[in-house]
């Protein structure tokens, strides 16, 4: 199966926005609330199919580098990037996220763009790595949509319960079979599910910049380095020309 499926079965809403040519550019896309998601314990005797086992032992596996006190802040940087990467197939994520320009992008201008997604994803969810505060993720159940293609559903759990009113935060994470191994190709907080809603403002962008791919690059790199410097997506910075 591919990444491809109906807009009307994934939740839309209103996400952190930057300015670009006055307009609204949601910047905070599925790796980076994938990455905060990941940096919470989860409840593995919840897991009862191999999808739902999949999701607990690996959100478990991140937790476990956040809480080695033993590693320096660059060491744990190194081995949540290598452990996000090895989740995930970015390049296939980040081809969606590009949307219909992939199709008349050049090779080179693909490549740039998978390799500006990656470091803005890096980038961001380095920076979600203080977080953890002892949330933990409870797998509530899955669906199977179709051979091989999973919806695991979480709830995310306050260490001290959840205040009087309060409902638990509902994280669902896309799944598939890709030959034999699993691999999450999209994630939903709240009804979000951010790869589709990152693909739509891709889309936008470009409208907007005359379908130039190295636009979109070039607006990735600048707020990557905004987030390296320690700023968030969010604020004006990083306009378009």
């Amino acid at each position: 199966m591919g990444l491809e499926c109906e807009p009307a079965k994934y939740g839309k809403s209103t996400m952190l926005s930057l300015t670009t040519t006055g307009r609204p550019f949601r910047a905070v896309f599925f790796t980076s609330l994938f990455a905060a998601t990941l940096a919470f314990g989860a409840s593995r005797a919840e897991a009862s199919t191999p999808a739902e086992t999949f999701v607990a032992n690996n959100v478990q596996r991140g937790l476990v580098i956040l809480n080695n006190h033993g590693a320096s802040e660059t060491q744990k940087n190194a081995q949540f990037r290598d452990f996000l990467t090895s989740l995930t197939d970015i390049r296939r994520i980040a081809l969606f996220t590009l949307g219909p320009a992939r199709r008349t992008a050049t090779p080179t201008d693909i490549n740039a763009f998978v390799d500006a997604f990656h470091d803005f994803a890096v980038a961001v969810y380095q920076s979600r790595l203080s977080s953890y505060s002892g949330q933990t993720l409870k797998v509530t159940g899955s669906n199977e949509r179709a051979p091989g293609d999973y919806i695991v559903s979480t709830m995310m759990l306050e260490p001290g319960g959840q205040k009087s009113g309060d409902q638990p935060l509902q994280v669902d994470f896309r799944v598939e079979d890709e030959n034999g191994k699993f691999v999450v190709i999209d994630v939903s907080v709240a009804g979000i599910w951010l790869a589709i809603e990152e693909r739509d403002q891709f889309t936008a962008f470009l409208d907007q910049n005359n379908e130039s791919v190295p636009a979109l690059v070039s607006h990735l790199r600048q707020l990557t380095q905004q987030v390296r410097n320690g700023g968030s997506p969010s604020s004006d910075q990083g306009q378009s020309g």
